[in-house]
């Protein structure tokens, strides 16, 4: 069986063959040029199942290497090698369509991790005895037909093939999560593990020992090592949900991690290498927040390498009765769903859903409940007159204070029933962090009054 080969394209030699060297260790066979002339003739005559390139060479840079295999060979993951600390020339290839980068001085670990994923890409998986009827049945899927939600799952899957960071933005409950571990799923991480993060759920003296871990006796209570997230998800994909609630000094330390793929636990005297892929995502506009001096914008620069945006529902209107038949089949697991009559569906066609998908699900949950018979009509929704906007609040008479105090108090309180009184997904349909939430519940009596009830 021939041995796979690979393509470094590098102007010094000694480069070429560290590279080289390190390939042929892994089982590789290599091919090496010293210009962008010599790597686009070898591209043209022969097959690599990887492009590992320089970004300066003599005659060009590693830009044109990469729009040529972009145009001739799409299916090519190619990773570029930038000097150190250059990080607008690793964002700029990214953009591109390049698979990864490489920072100079060349870490070996981090080559031989780079070449594994990009390899997943070019081979097929192996197949398992448990593969046999449905390999992909556990596979998670965004359902609909429209012409939103089509071009969203061609993007995930051009997304898939690359290892840039990617920032998922969209509305409270239009599936940003979701498309996350599709992207994963779909992606050559995919035997790795998927850590999920909501940034917001995190008390802020503990966020530095839950990114990047800590050593026995750094602070009272550390009795043993402990691995954080970044360690947690190497080898796999990193999703830091609500990004745009981390402290500006927890950013400084979340870029440093970014740049020098290397994180430092809480009383280390070292770093240690990390391979995870990052998507982040916020239902926030992250340009206003770097705007508002609220997140930094060199970190902004690092996570929104590509965006994706997840479209609202009711952008997809023609996708919303076959969501809704979808998501009846799965919380009727053990018996069949009942149906949704005309005016059932007729209802939901013109609801605004100011909650997405999640709202649908919640609006689904409580016609079950609700529903006499097999079939679950208009009046089982118990939609939100005006589309989703909430019931006006008589307020008038009130000093200014008290008036304020009744909006906010009544805004949280159906926040938490449209989320079944979970705590973190109201903070997100708010547009708060879950901090925040917790301390305008304590200051208005929302949390007592809930303990109250039990």
């Amino acid at each position: 069986m021939s041995r796979s080969q690979v393509l470094v394209v590098d102007d010094e030699a000694d480069i070429r063959e560290l590279l080289a060297m390190t390939l042929s260790r892994m089982g590789l066979d290599t091919h090496c040029a010293g210009s962008t002339t010599e790597a686009l003739a070898l591209l043209g005559a022969n097959s690599y199942e990887l492009c590992l390139t320089d970004m300066r060479l003599p005659d060009g840079d590693g830009l044109a290497v990469l729009d040529y295999v972009s145009r001739h060979l799409p299916n090519l993951p190619v990773a570029v090698i930038t000097a150190h600390g250059s990080a607008e020339n690793a964002v700029a290839a990214l953009k591109a369509g390049a698979f990864d980068y490489l920072a100079k001085p060349v870490s070996l670990n981090q080559l031989r991790a780079l070449v594994r994923s990009a390899l997943k890409l070019s081979r097929p998986p192996a197949r398992r005895a448990s593969d046999s009827e449905a390999p992909e049945a556990s596979m998670p899927t965004l359902i609909g037909v429209s012409p939103f939600m089509q071009a969203t799952r061609a993007l995930i899957d051009r997304l898939a093939r690359s290892q840039a960071p990617i920032h998922v933005c969209g509305e409270s409950g239009s599936g940003k999560e979701l498309a996350a571990r599709l992207i994963h799923l779909k992606g050559s991480r995919q035997d790795g593990s998927f850590v999920a993060v909501n940034c917001g759920a995190i008390p802020e003296n503990l966020m530095e020992s839950e990114f990047f871990g800590y050593r026995k006796g750094a602070f009272t209570g550390a009795a043993a090592d402990r691995d954080g997230f970044f360690q947690a998800a190497t080898g796999g994909t990193l999703f830091l949900d609500e990004v745009a609630d981390l402290p500006l000094q927890m950013q400084v330390k979340l870029l440093r991690a970014i740049q020098e793929k290397k994180v430092r636990k809480v009383g280390a005297t070292s770093e240690e290498p990390v391979d995870v892929r990052l998507i982040s995502a916020t239902h926030r506009n992250l340009a206003e927040e770097v705007k508002g001096g609220a997140f930094r914008q060199d970190l902004y620069y690092r996570l929104n390498v590509i965006e994706l945006k997840m479209p609202s529902l009711r952008e997809m209107r023609e996708d919303i009765s076959v969501l809704a038949e979808a998501i009846l089949k799965r919380q009727c697991a053990d018996r069949p769903p009942p149906r949704l009559t005309a005016k059932a569906h007729a209802a939901l066609a013109k609801y605004d859903f100011p909650g997405n998908v999640r709202e649908l699900e919640n609006i689904l949950e409580r016609a079950l409940a609700l529903a006499a018979g097999e079939e679950i009509t208009h009046t089982d929704l118990q939609l939100a007159p005006g589309g989703g906007s909430p019931a006006p609040l008589d307020v008038a008479g009130l000093p200014l204070q008290e008036r304020l105090d009744a909006i906010e108090r009544k805004a949280i309180l159906d926040a938490l029933e449209q989320t079944r009184y979970n705590r973190t997904a109201a903070a997100k349909v708010l547009g708060i962090s879950f901090r925040a939430l917790r301390y305008r519940m304590e200051r208005l009596g929302i949390k007592d009054e809930l303990d109250a009830r039990g």
